[in-house]
């Protein structure tokens, strides 16, 4: 049963969170029209990882009962006592919100949190060709062309990822700080409705 699966080494087992019932508007949704959540509860997780050069451990970014985004087609899917759950690394986590015994978790963006070096950001609209982001900033074509955006404002900021000598290294970017990163890069997450990006601090090229 699922209290004797132990997850080893930097593996997370995320109870799946069910599929959105309903738009934004009140609308129901039935069949394929269901929109999948990308989040779990944290049911268990490994003791972390050691380095296997070095030596150094690397502990754990979340704890039972976290609930936590991951992007779309990670882990492995698992069927425990008939119930669904997935098997992710740690590494795979988007966002995390602490979470407690009794299962209510505020999931606002002032209670997310990213881990290590990942930077949370809320993103600009579509940009059109040539247009000057806040602070003056002209883009040029191959950062305004694409759907995506890849100017925004940092939002939260990681504490850092551990070196393989075990010390944590400083985040160059803080809150608030407008960043343009790499075209396409990191994942897209909703919270309170609103679309941010989370990017890793090697992703990111200029802040102004």
């Amino acid at each position: 049963g699922i209290e004797t699966f132990v997850p080893t080494n930097n593996m997370v087992l995320l109870k799946k969170t069910g599929p959105v019932e309903a738009t934004e508007g009140g609308l129901f949704l039935t069949g394929k029209s269901k929109e999948k959540k990308t989040e779990g509860v944290v049911i268990a997780a490994g003791p972390g990882k050691t380095h296997q050069d070095t030596g150094t451990y690397y502990p754990m970014p979340v704890s039972v009962h976290d609930v936590v985004v991951y992007p779309k087609g990670c882990g492995t899917d698992l069927e425990i006592d008939g119930e669904k759950y997935l098997l992710i690394m740690d590494d795979d986590v988007l966002v995390r919100y602490p979470g407690s015994e009794d299962g209510e978790t505020d999931q606002t963006i002032a209670n997310a949190a990213v881990i290590r070096d990942n930077v949370l950001v809320e993103v600009e609209q579509k940009q059109k060709t040539n247009a000057v982001a806040t602070g003056g900033i002209l883009l040029a074509k191959s950062s305004t062309s694409e759907k995506r955006p890849s100017v925004g404002t940092v939002v939260k900021v990681g504490p850092g990822r551990l070196a393989t000598n075990g010390e944590i290294m400083p985040m160059e970017v803080q809150v608030d700080d407008m960043i343009k990163f790499r075209d396409f890069a990191g994942a897209s997450v909703t919270i309170d409705d609103l679309e941010y990006i989370v990017v890793r601090m090697m992703d990111i090229v200029a802040k102004f």
